[in-house]
């Protein structure tokens, strides 16, 4: 096949071909489910979701596994906090969770494995690394032993005195090295009883890391074809989960590893410490989904994201176009020809790793035409391609009246109370009307086959 992938561990764009011909075993890290959503999860989980669209389009079955973290310092926190158990907590998040991301239409994962039912094959990747004596035990937690792993850093690309130097690297009790990390941490008597389980160290629970390498390892086999994630996961957690499951296993972890960009909130990284932080349910309060969608898609999934309202009014201004064209010609069914020119266009940007930006501008181009010739054939392979991107499936009229402040059934009376002015030659009322609507927020279309109305943008 032709889809080329930039691989975060070679630095390079590779063509890519799946380990298994037309099967393509996909790994990315999802939620800690402590709490809603931000855009960061809103920006990942449709950078993948993307992904495994196009995968599919291409002709490739996809097994995706998406992981949720349910288990860790911020779970507990939360939950003690709260009054409750740790998986009422982690259950009702994860709800939540999927509430938001149906809303963006982020397909569910074939496999969403919670790391707590995953603790077995955790603890026997802790005991095979003691064995090989990459790990080590202190007091009752078990740490990774970094620098008895040759390749460690060769995900970050950076060495180890590098990272030992970094700022993110904190000397811990119990560790023989700063950049050691913990596999099994040894329980607190502060610890709530089901944040706890039995093992050969003593009462514990899993380090983060290794949540991952166990899960992954298990669903898609020792190694898979891809690993996905955001970029503020290349180090140190995906670096960690290479060190691990390499090590345990004496195999590579994934051939590709995807990284998709961060996201900015006025040109600063979003962060809670900056107080610019926002849940996805807050940003679709004033914002549909499928604008959110729609403005997370249009940017490259590597780019950083800018997130304002401003970019957020200007995507559903682009977004209205595409639907307007769609309104003006219902589309017609259509089986996507691959060497039809808009489609080869759109075909070579997507397999160019995922360039949504350029296939973005074949969609607009095929507006353009809608537009100017009425072909129901061009709206249908508009809509068609914009299927693979997740957009476009909507109805066309109800996107473009929502959000309408006025009674529908009231506006078609103006409407026709225009239409009755216009005829007795009464252009001022008309006129009247139609820049009565357009300040209530409602815009009058004429055509030859009557007269429309959609909410002003």
């Amino acid at each position: 096949m032709s889809l080329r992938i930039y691989n975060t561990l070679t630095r390079a764009l590779e063509d890519f071909a799946p380990l298994e011909p037309g099967h393509v075993r996909m790994y990315v890290c999802g939620m800690t489910v402590y709490d809603l959503c931000h855009i960061g999860h809103a920006r990942s989980g449709v950078a993948f979701d993307l992904a495994r669209r196009w995968l599919q389009a291409s002709g490739l079955r996809v097994t995706f596994v998406r992981n949720i973290t349910d288990i860790d310092d911020k779970i507990i926190r939360r939950a003690v906090e709260n009054g409750e158990p740790v998986r009422a907590l982690t259950g009702r998040m994860i709800d939540e969770m999927y509430r938001d991301f149906d809303a963006l239409g982020i397909g569910r994962p074939d496999h969403d494995p919670r790391a707590t039912d995953y603790v077995p094959q955790m603890l026997d990747i802790v005991r095979r690394l003691e064995d090989k004596g990459l790990a080590y035990r202190s007091g009752g937690d078990v740490n990774y032993a970094v620098r008895r792993f040759p390749g460690y850093g060769k995900l970050s690309g950076k060495s180890l005195d590098e990272l030992h130097a970094g700022e993110r690297v904190a000397v811990l009790e119990g560790k023989d090295d700063p950049l050691d990390f913990v596999l099994w941490k040894a329980a607190k008597p502060s610890e709530p009883q089901d944040a706890i389980w039995a093992s050969d160290y003593g009462p514990g629970r899993p380090g983060w890391h290794i949540e991952c390498s166990a899960m992954s390892c298990a669903l898609l086999g020792q190694t898979f074809d891809i690993h996905g994630g955001g970029a503020d996961l290349t180090f140190p957690h995906h670096e960690n989960e290479i060190a691990q499951s390499e090590g345990a296993n004496g195999a590579p972890l994934a051939r590709v590893w995807m990284h998709n960009g961060f996201v900015n909130i006025d040109n600063e990284k979003m962060s809670k410490s900056l107080g610019n932080f926002f849940t996805i349910r807050e940003v679709l309060q004033k914002f549909d989904a499928e604008t959110l969608r729609f403005f997370i898609v249009r940017a490259h999934y590597r780019s950083s994201l800018n997130y304002s309202d401003v970019h957020l009014e200007d995507a559903r201004g682009a977004l209205r176009r595409l639907y307007t064209a769609l309104d003006s010609v219902a589309p017609a069914p259509v089986t996507i020809d691959w060497a039809e020119p808009h489609a080869a266009r759109f075909k070579a940007a997507m397999d160019n790793d995922f360039a949504t930006p350029e296939a973005m501008a074949v969609l607009f181009d095929l507006a353009a035409e809608v537009n100017r010739g009425k072909s129901a054939q061009v709206a249908g392979l508009l809509k068609a391609l914009g299927a693979t991107l997740g957009i476009l499936q909507g109805d066309p009229r109800a996107f473009l009246r929502a959000g309408a402040t006025v009674d529908e059934a009231a506006i078609q009376q103006q409407i026709e109370a225009r239409a009755a002015a216009k005829k007795a030659r009464n252009f001022a009322e008309a006129d009247r009307i139609r820049t009565d609507l357009l300040a209530r927020g409602i815009v009058l279309k004429d055509s030859p086959t009557g007269t429309t109305w959609e909410a002003a943008s």
